[in-house]
């Protein structure tokens, strides 16, 4: 029964609580509307001025790693050629060494008389 009379008291005491009216919802002056109309504007213009420095500092990083991959890129690239022109130094040296052990072989010396 202690229960019951408990649930009673608890669920008239939540009625009461929801039939009162906000006082808060309705601003009581309209100068009261306009103060908060221009805090709330203040407020977003400030938020889009936050995110538009984020985007465009986000855009200098992105910016920056795009050109250090650039960078590395040519560095690459140069590096490859470079291999490439010793490479091929290399083989005219190692071709023009062998073209001249070839005819040292294949002409006789010559005879020097005296």
């Amino acid at each position: 029964m202690t229960k019951v009379i408990a649930t009673l008291i608890a669920g008239l005491f939540a009625t009461a609580a929801f039939a009162q009216t906000p006082a808060a919802t309705t601003p009581a002056t309209p100068a009261a509307a306009k103060a908060e109309a221009k805090e709330t504007k203040a407020a977003a213009k400030a938020e889009a001025k936050e995110t538009k420095a984020e985007i465009k500092a986000e855009a200098k990083t992105a910016k920056v790693e795009a050109d250090a991959k650039k960078d590395v890129a040519v560095a690459k690239a140069e590096e490859k050629a470079d291999k490439a022109d010793a490479h091929a130094k290399a083989t005219k040296t190692k071709a023009k060494a062998h073209a001249k052990a070839e005819k040292a072989e294949t002409t006789p010396a010559p005879v020097v008389t005296k």
